[in-house]
């Protein structure tokens, strides 16, 4: 298992292709470095061509229906002949390239694609940019090969972590020494063809594209893994950081790498795995070094790891629980090495990493959003605030004044028809008397409707605040614009509408049946005062026998039975007077909370119906996606292990 340089490739490149100097990078893979087609070196590798970094075997290249040996062309074993991403290995296996999410996280997708449609109109492109490169990611990693797991390893300066990366690959890949940064790009190493998307996608070009083993694929249980070493994450170059951070929001899983001085760094804890603390099932944290730290020390370090790790909210994967991978090893011995490849192994034959940092990307973009979905409390219109909204319309435009009016109406009507002629003379004498009476003008309410204006103005405050209140701030603005724009030109609906109620109504009102009997006994009661006077006057003059008592008697029926039946009357009005008061009452106020309803609540009520609605889907972005625990995660995996090997 021999290492080359990235010089002898270029080298070995120039001379095989013809003084054409630098690699062939695919543009799906990495490059195809070293001898050409039909090279001597070839031959003398015993039936393979072997650059010294890259190792394919002949019988390969001649699945992939690759040209003639004899022609000077060279084909991209990732790609295959016609470029479309099959690798000669995997045309036998007819298998897709990406693969569709499949159970509770296919709906959270769903669900948070209709939240961002549902709340673009709503919420600014800031608040929902996290959510949206989610979904992004999630698209584009659909795409991609779904067969290849993308491990990183990360770490501080002198952790370890480009040793640990040539460990697992079993050939020096990584430069690995005493000068830092040493890891100025990051490099990747892949175990078997296909995954030249997934690099891409990471920016990783091809000249820093690896294989494991020189003699071959390498170890079997690591077929489809891609692991990347990344530069340290607290260098002083800002650019190796921007490339750890960039990188880091791709990968699929991460194995942090600490050693026994920087485990407890802060910037470690506090920028990379408190933050991370949701993605702990796709995430290992690798004590390196334990050959430095004497006797029980490995122990007492791991321990206090692990104490960390809790204090930033990472769930540990032990005793069955489903979290991070915590365990100690040495890279520059081996001592754990072979540990760590066979749970790493394992969780990538499992295959669902790229599921489970997805739906860690979910749970995080949720967490995020949570304040500006989840309200506080019940939420929405209750019958008592619609109701309260209306009797406030109704006051506005004066439907109690209104009732009372018409009430009143009722009343003279009633005692128009039922009181006595004498007191409606007089009555009408009263007002001829007034001078210019019939020519003073009605007094106009002027400040009256300002301050029905200001009533129609405090009702839709209250009842925007009363539907908002609970509400997170995007949405309890949108309903209290929503109210306001409602009320727009609500007084003046308002107005014609009492202008209409009042022109149906401005006729006489309608009389009881009893009317006509009430006014035939007060045309009797006249007549008797006037047949008794009369039969008097005549008795005066002579016409008539003389006899005071009759005359007197018929006059003073008359007299005091006009006055019974007009109090009969008004006191037989009062139930349908107040009966049409109301009527005119409850007409107002329906009319009233029919055009508040149409132009307040309605709108109000649809932005609430929008608020539910997001809320439903947010509820099903933010569930917890059903699983099982991570392959490779459990009894025996975690602390207790660790410390048996060591102990």
């Amino acid at each position: 298992m021999t290492a080359v340089t990235d010089d002898q490739n270029e080298a070995g490149n120039e001379t095989a292709a013809g003084g054409l100097g630098g690699p062939l990078n695919g543009p799906l893979n990495g490059p195809v470095n070293g001898a050409a087609v039909g090279d001597p070196a070839g031959d003398r590798a015993g039936g393979r061509w072997d650059d010294g970094l890259i190792a394919r075997r002949a019988e390969l290249r001649h699945a992939a229906d690759a040209p003639d040996e004899d022609e000077d062309a060279e084909v991209d074993p990732d790609r295959g002949e016609d470029g479309r991403g099959a690798g000669p290995g995997d045309r036998d296996d007819h298998l897709p390239i990406g693969g569709a999410y499949g159970g509770p996280l296919r709906h959270r997708l769903n669900a948070l694609r209709e939240l961002l449609g549902l709340s673009q109109t709503r919420l600014d492109g800031r608040t929902l940019a996290e959510a949206g490169r989610v979904l992004d990611e999630a698209a584009t990693r659909q795409r991609l090969s779904s067969r290849h797991t993308v491990v990183a390893i990360a770490g501080a300066t002198g952790s370890g972590k480009s040793t640990l990366f040539n460990a697992l690959a079993g050939v020096r890949i990584a430069e690995t020494g005493l000068r830092r940064p040493t890891t100025s790009a990051p490099i990747a190493c892949t175990w078997s063809d296909g995954a030249a998307g997934l690099l891409d996608r990471l920016a990783i070009p091809g000249r820093l594209r690896r294989r494991p083993l020189a003699g071959g694929d390498g170890d079997e249980q690591l077929q489809g893994l891609v692991l990347v070493d990344l530069p340290d994450h607290d260098s002083a170059l800002v650019r190796h950081r921007e490339q750890v951070d960039r990188v880091l929001a791709l990968v699929d899983a991460v194995i942090w790498v600490v050693d026994p001085e920087k485990y407890a760094d802060a910037a470690l804890h506090e920028r990379y795995l408190r933050p991370l603390a949701g993605h702990a099932e796709i995430t290992f944290v690798v004590l390196n070094q334990i050959d430095r730290l004497p006797g029980e020390a490995a122990d007492q370090v791991l321990d206090d790891l692990r104490r960390l790790l809790d204090e930033d909210g990472m769930a540990l994967g032990e005793h069955g629980d489903p979290g991070a991978t915590v365990l100690a090893l040495s890279a520059l011995t081996g001592e754990g090495v072979s540990e760590l490849r066979e749970m790493i192994g394992t969780f990538v034959q499992g295959r669902d990493a790229p599921a489970l940092r997805l739906s860690a990307d979910v749970d995080a973009a949720a967490a995020k959003l949570r304040s500006v979905y989840v309200a506080e409390g019940r939420t929405g219109l209750d019958e008592r605030a619609r109701e309260d909204f209306s009797a406030r319309l109704a006051d506005a435009i004066g439907a109690t004044a209104a009732g009372e009016a018409a009430e009143r109406e009722w009343h003279r009507n009633a005692g128009r028809a039922c009181g006595t002629p004498w007191l409606r003379l007089w009555r009408w004498y009263e007002r001829k008397r007034m001078p210019g009476a019939a020519l003073m003008p009605p007094v106009v309410p002027v400040e009256e409707e300002l301050t029905a204006r200001q009533r129609v103005e405090q009702a839709v405050r209250t009842v925007a605040g009363e539907a908002s209140r609970g509400l997170p701030a995007p949405w309890g603005q949108a309903v209290r614009e929503a109210a306001v724009r409602g009320a727009e030109g609500l007084p003046e609906a308002l107005d014609e509408l009492a202008a209409r109620e009042a022109a149906a109504t401005s006729g006489r009102p309608q009389r009881p049946a009893w009317w006509p009997a009430a006014v035939l006994a007060q045309v009797s009661m006249t007549l008797l005062q006037v047949f008794g006077g009369l039969w008097l006057l005549g008795q005066i003059i002579g016409v008539l026998e003389p006899g005071l008592v009759p005359p007197v008697l018929v006059m003073l029926a008359g007299i005091v039975g006009g006055p019974l039946v007009e109090w009969a009357c008004a006191a037989a009005a009062r139930g349908p007077a107040r009966r049409y008061g109301q009527d005119i009452r409850r007409r107002l106020q329906e009319a009233a909370a029919g055009c508040g309803r149409a132009k307040v609540l309605d709108p109000v009520s649809a932005e609430l119906m929008r608020y539910r609605e997001v809320r439903e889907q947010y509820a099903t972005v933010s569930s917890t996606v059903s699983g099982t625990t991570r392959p490779g995660v459990g009894p025996g995996t975690g602390h207790g292990r660790v410390r048996t090997r060591i102990g």
